[in-house]
């Protein structure tokens, strides 16, 4: 007679194992120690089999039918029943290993092998940190578009729009590992493609007409705070690296006698090596802050610790503090002066200057074809900028030069 509730919950334990039958295979296996196991006997290819199916009160005694009756299904189709849980239960495994956290690891760890900045990482670390409590223990197959919506409409509800944008695509770059090895079959951020409010842009500010560069210039050369920070700001505007470039520089990077300022792959922003021409009112600049800091590994050590670079707000603070607000002048504004006045000159070959920007094409059709350096004409623009800046810092008219 079929088993119930009443009879597993009253039945004792004895010295041995006792077996219970509840009909069409289905067993309750009574334990020496008074645990209660389901168990599905069943024959196949003339062999006696029995499949584990759960321990009661957990799983409960219309579970147990109903899992008996799986099996019989499955008997009936000729599979194994054993088998086919263990594939299932292999395949739950493999599910909850390649879950999004998992994959994101990774991407985390690519990131660390291409060696990039520390700053970087930590970014890419916050913004994985807002998927996380609603997707990370997600396996990555099933999670949906709308899911990954769900999250960025969080992040954008507290009005940062930029970072909801910058977190849709760290998804979509652990999407398509996951893709790419075999573990999703798509990327779902690609469906949300225009689904987020569009971001105000905010360009960072500079001074890029040729008059009031010349008082930025004027400005800079009567700077009364410490001489280091004078020697840099005027080496940013000479040279218009990235402030973060500037700051760190090390006096190994130099070669002053050849007017070289050779940037390692580390510190670049695109991780790939690159070359400063130096005109000579920049070697001369440097060669006088060689006797202040040429003993030590940095050129702008901190004010705290030699071993230690300038903060990153310092090129910011000295222009603050010559009087050029936030929303008027910043470090990396030099960039964008440099190359407004050196594209409008006419004189250069643009693919030149934006070598000397160091930025990347972001045609990789164009950038495969346009290995070319340039350097011969860049060495030749530089010392033409260095020439202007001081027309300009002396209020002259400024006459182009020929290249």
């Amino acid at each position: 007679m079929p088993l119930t509730d009443m009879e597993i919950r009253t039945a004792k334990p004895g010295a041995r194992l006792v077996k219970f039958s509840d009909g069409d295979g289905l067993q309750l296996w009574l334990m020496p120690d008074g645990a209660k196991r389901w168990r599905f006997a069943y024959r196949l290819a003339g062999l006696q089999k029995v499949l584990a199916i759960g321990v009661y009160p957990a799983t409960g005694l219309r579970e147990a039918r109903e899992a008996r009756d799986a099996a019989k299904r499955l008997l009936a189709d000729g599979q194994d029943p054993a088998i086919a849980k263990k594939l299932a239960k292999a395949a739950k495994a493999a599910a909850n290993a390649n879950t999004f956290e998992a994959i994101a690891a990774e991407l985390l760890d690519k990131k660390r092998r291409e060696a990039k900045a520390e700053k970087t990482l930590s970014k890419l670390e916050w913004l994985l940190s807002l998927a996380r409590p609603a997707i990370g223990p997600r396996p990555i197959t099933e999670i949906t578009a709308p899911e990954v919506l769900a999250v960025l409409r969080g992040v954008e509800s507290r009005g940062t729009h930029e970072t909801a944008h910058r977190l849709r695509a760290t998804i979509g770059e652990v999407f398509r590992i996951a893709v790419a090895t075999g573990r999703a079959e798509s990327d779902p951020t690609g469906a949300l493609k225009g689904a987020l409010t569009a971001p105000t842009v905010n360009h960072r500010a500079a001074i890029i007409e040729p008059k009031a560069f010349g008082g930025l210039l004027r400005a800079l050369a009567g700077y009364d705070g410490a001489p280091e920070t004078r020697a840099a700001l005027e080496l940013l505007a000479l040279t218009f690296v990235r402030p973060g470039e500037l700051r760190a520089v090390e006096w190994a990077e130099f070669d002053l006698d050849a007017g070289v300022w050779a940037i390692p792959a580390e510190k670049m922003k695109m991780k790939r090596p690159h070359r400063v021409p130096l005109a000579p009112r920049a070697v001369a600049i440097l060669r006088e802050l060689q006797a202040s800091t040429g003993g030590g590994k940095y050129l702008f050590p901190s004010i705290r610790s030699t071993t230690r670079c300038m903060s990153e707000n310092t090129i910011n603070a000295a222009l603050r503090r010559l009087g050029f607000a936030q929303d008027e002048m910043t470090g990396h504004g030099f960039r964008s002066a440099a190359s407004s006045m050196l594209n409008e000159s006419g004189l250069w070959n643009a693919d030149a200057i934006e070598r000397q920007l160091a930025h990347v094409d972001n045609d990789s059709v164009r950038r495969a074809y346009a290995r070319a350096d340039f350097w011969e004409e860049r060495v030749r623009m530089m010392a033409w900028w260095a020439e202007r800046c001081e027309e300009m810092r002396r209020g002259g008219v400024v006459i182009p030069l020929r290249a």
